[in-house]
């Protein structure tokens, strides 16, 4: 998928991916005030893409979007769909749910799922746009601490492939 200039890339990440997905990932999240700390590091993404791939893409040799996708039988999942903030509402958070559905298409997975969580429920529209579903909830587990009093749950949407 290479060629013409503009055009972007869409592979497997590698760990030679790390850094620059740590600072794509963490500059995306940052407006998830709501926890503590970063997204990720260095250490908790390696963890992460020994579990499931990470998809990336590129163009020029520059990373401006990712989506982290698991195999779970006739399922595949989706999260940490991160999208440079400097290259958002250039359709690469469509891109990359289109890419993470054929990887899921491609292992012969029959459904996808995404957990959203109900402090962002700006993304419930964008998700519905994509063709998915609030088919129920499900408890947070955050690797970060929730800042303040707040309280949190995960809104599982599914889409079928």
């Amino acid at each position: 998928m290479t060629g013409h200039k503009d055009q972007i890339d869409i592979r497997h990440a590698r760990s030679g991916d790390i850094p620059a997905l740590v600072s794509v990932i963490n500059q995306a999240f940052a407006i998830e005030k709501f926890l503590a700390g970063t997204r990720t590091d260095e250490g908790r993404l390696a963890a992460t893409m020994r579990e499931g791939v990470l998809l990336l893409a590129e163009r020029d040799g520059q990373t401006l979007a990712c989506v982290y996708v698991e195999l779970r039988g006739e399922r595949a999942y989706f999260g940490m769909l991160a999208v440079d903030p400097n290259q958002q509402g250039q359709g690469l958070g469509k891109l990359m749910t289109d890419a993470a559905e054929q990887y899921g298409r491609n292992h012969s997975c029959k459904y996808m799922d995404i957990g959203v969580l109900s402090l962002r429920p700006e993304l419930l529209p964008f998700y519905r746009n994509l063709g998915y579903q609030e088919t129920g909830t499900e408890e947070f587990r955050p690797s970060r601490r929730l800042q303040g009093k707040v309280s949190c749950h995960c809104i599982v949407m599914s889409k079928p492939l």
